[in-house]
């Protein structure tokens, strides 16, 4: 599910060189953005290849180019060459589904959100949505709005704020108010709309983290939730708000707080994580625990031997945005250098031929 935390129309988080269309609204859907990235594959003349995996990438030091390999749909392996390679599988490639205790014996349906496509499927049922970032909120509220009966399990602090405030964006207002404000002040003006528009969250089994939203994104890069109607949900009851999950069995949810309920599915909205240490074999610019370059943003976009990542910012679209200017910008330069560097060592070779031909 494509998260309205990061899509909203503002060409500040848009791809480079071309902002969203005009007539789109604040907020696109989710066809709207796939049409957006078709459009901009179309207008660059970006033509991607589907349905091949990267399962090997290294660096030749004997031809001074990476060699990349590729696994088809039907198994056929393709291996491309390139002086310069951008890791762009950004930090959402691999979905990320948590072991619990008896998930063999529950025998109804799990499925991560990646998996997701309508609450069409899940009408009449009841419905456990484990996470409860934008993903699971969303989910929440789609389950409501096609009759299932869907509960939220939350186990840690959540900031949720507004999706709009004074109709503007929450994230565009913020990024204008850090213009002027330390982020202190802008986390409290956050707060103080937010209980004003929707009152105490905390007594929903929604407490917030100790630090304001912004600091504590910048600290954890855990996203606010904006709400888009489940708060509503939980209010009025359609939604039920439960503690994490001791263990699974069949049909039925044994939760920590000792409570059994029976569940016909469990969805997992638990995010996605980075991918590259199963497939880059080098270990001086990307973690092997988490996947992230291990220099800290801003200067983790580039490596060694023409390697660079896109999208580990964990600053959504912005981020990748500002990443991939440094690069373009960064392989144009090398490119210049070694060209001119070529004409150069060209110029002396042909000047020492006429030396040793008189």
């Amino acid at each position: 599910m494509i998260a309205s935390a990061f899509t909203y129309r503002n060409n500040s988080v848009s791809f480079p060189l071309m902002g969203f269309p005009s007539e789109f609204p604040t907020y696109p859907t989710k066809e709207q953005f796939i049409d957006y990235l078709e459009t901009y594959a179309r207008k660059f003349e970006i033509r991607p290849r589907f349905n091949e995996t990267v399962s090997h990438a290294e660096y030749d030091k004997v031809i001074g180019f990476w060699r990349v390999k590729t696994v088809g749909k039907r198994f056929e392996e393709t291996e491309y060459m390139c002086r310069w390679l951008v890791a762009a599988t950004g930090e959402n490639a691999e979905a990320v589904v948590p072991e619990i205790d008896g998930t063999g014996e529950f025998g109804g349906d799990i499925r991560h959100t990646s998996y997701y496509k309508t609450g069409k499927e899940f009408t009449g049922k009841k419905v456990l949505v484990v996470g409860c970032g934008n993903s699971g909120m969303e989910v929440c509220l789609d389950l409501c709005n096609h009759s299932a009966s869907p509960s939220l399990v939350v186990r840690d602090t959540v900031h949720v704020l507004p999706r709009e405030i004074l109709g503007k964006s929450t994230f565009g207002l913020s990024m204008w108010l850090l213009k002027w404000l330390p982020m202190r002040l802008v986390d409290r003006f956050l707060l103080i709309v937010s209980r004003l528009m929707l009152g105490d969250t905390a007594r929903l089994g929604l407490d917030r983290p100790e630090k304001g939203p912004l600091e504590h994104k910048n600290g954890s890069g855990k996203t606010p939730v904006l709400d888009v109607g489940t708060l509503a949900k939980i209010k009025s009851g359609d939604v039920k708000v439960c503690p994490g999950i001791k263990k699974l069995k069949r049909h039925a949810v044994e939760f920590l707080d000792g409570k059994m309920e029976n569940f016909d599915a469990i969805i997992f909205a638990t995010g996605y994580k980075s991918n590259v240490p199963s497939w880059l074999k080098e270990g001086d610019m990307f973690s092997e625990e988490d996947g992230f370059p291990k220099r800290p943003f801003p200067n983790g976009w580039k490596g060694e031997c023409g390697l660079y990542a896109v999208g580990f910012t964990k600053r959504g679209i912005l981020g990748a945005s500002m990443d991939a200017r440094r690069i373009a910008e960064d392989i144009e330069w090398c490119r210049n250098e070694e060209a001119a560097s070529y004409d150069h060592n060209h110029r002396q070779a042909a000047s020492c031929k006429l030396v040793y031909a008189f």
